[in-house]
């Protein structure tokens, strides 16, 4: 079966499957939810090795091959993972925490990711995710301040959770082919890294300092700082942030300090 182009579906070589299951380190106890089975390369070896598992397929042409291939106490659920309601996830599970893995979507990829971190922040039943995603977007996520990579998705996952890599994955892992390498990272859910006042108004921040992540912060935080009635160049000085640094070299620390300021006296505003 041929992936679908309209899915974004590249499906995993059985010998890398191995090796991807063999880094995500699973145990007998374990509860998983996959993201994206697809043919199931991961999920009928994790089906006998696992306590618990619930695979979301969006394909309902794979559905059926899916069900055929498990046992009775793996679930597969048809749906888009992005909608799935949380308790449906959960269903039928002990109180442990879950754990996940999935072969994301490449353009999707993204917005899987802030699900994960809103489901592991509102829900507090997971533990961690293996996710095999597009190399740029596994650096992406896992960069450091200072590094051309880091920026927005690097802030708001690190805020959240540990970002491991793992395995570089080249394209003939998969069938069809990508034109990409993919790569694969483990993300531990954890409390917030630091404090900020409104996670919401915190990414609007950090959003607007990286579209013109090469200004100086005296520039790049005007847009912010003016929807407060406030000046950037105040903000920094109160949060103690030179004002000549560049949006890509502050730590999560120095961002929550600037959105605390900036919040200062307006609880109620938006960035």
């Amino acid at each position: 079966m041929k992936g679908r182009r309209r899915f974004g579906q590249h499906f995993l070589d059985a010998a890398w499957a191995s090796r991807v299951l063999d880094a995500a380190a699973f145990a007998p106890k374990d509860q998983v939810i996959e993201i994206g089975p697809g043919r199931g390369s991961l999920t009928v070896a994790l089906a006998g090795a696992v306590a618990a598992l619930t695979a979301v397929e969006i394909d309902r042409d794979l559905v059926p091959l899916l069900r055929g291939r498990l046992p009775a106490r793996a679930r597969v659920i048809e749906g888009d993972f992005l909608d799935v309601p949380a308790e449906r996830l959960f269903e039928g599970g002990s109180p442990e925490p879950w754990r996940v893995i999935g072969n994301l979507p490449y353009n999707v990829s993204s917005p899987i990711l802030f699900r994960l971190l809103e489901l592991a922040r509102s829900s507090g039943r997971l533990r961690d995710a293996t996710l095999m995603l597009q190399r740029e977007v596994a650096e992406r996520v896992a960069s450091p301040p200072g590094t051309r990579q880091y920026g927005a998705l690097s802030i708001m996952v690190q805020l959240e959770a540990d970002v491991e890599p793992m395995l570089t994955l080249p394209p003939g892992a998969f069938r069809p082919p990508p034109e990409v390498w993919s790569s694969v990272i483990r993300l531990r859910f954890r409390p917030p890294k630091v404090e900020v006042p409104d996670r919401r108004r915190f990414e609007t921040m950090v959003r607007s300092l990286f579209s013109q992540r090469r200004k100086m912060l005296v520039n790049s935080l005007q847009p912010a700082a003016s929807s407060r009635g406030k000046r950037a160049a105040d903000v920094l000085v109160e949060a103690g942030v030179d004002p000549a640094r560049r949006p890509e070299t502050l730590h999560l620390e120095e961002l929550a300090r600037l959105a605390h300021v900036l919040d200062a006296g307006d609880a109620a505003g938006v960035v």
